[in-house]
């Protein structure tokens, strides 16, 4: 996970077909995700998104 993805863990996933799915946007604010949500909703209203907070995946922070 790069630094600008670490500023920005909330991410927008639209969902496809056969458990796929496609990284929309990344947000710093759960707000700011959801309220851009409700416009992709309005545009394409057929389509399933689902919001996500990304914590990244293998990094491990050890103490002592």
């Amino acid at each position: 996970m790069n630094y600008q993805q670490q500023l920005n863990p909330w991410v927008i996933h639209k969902l496809l077909p056969n458990l796929n799915q496609l990284a929309v946007t990344r947000f710093r604010r759960r707000n700011d995700a959801e309220a851009y949500l409700r416009v992709l909703k309005q545009t394409q209203p057929h389509a399933k998104f689902a919001i996500t907070f990304d914590v990244g995946q293998g990094e491990v922070s050890q103490i002592g």
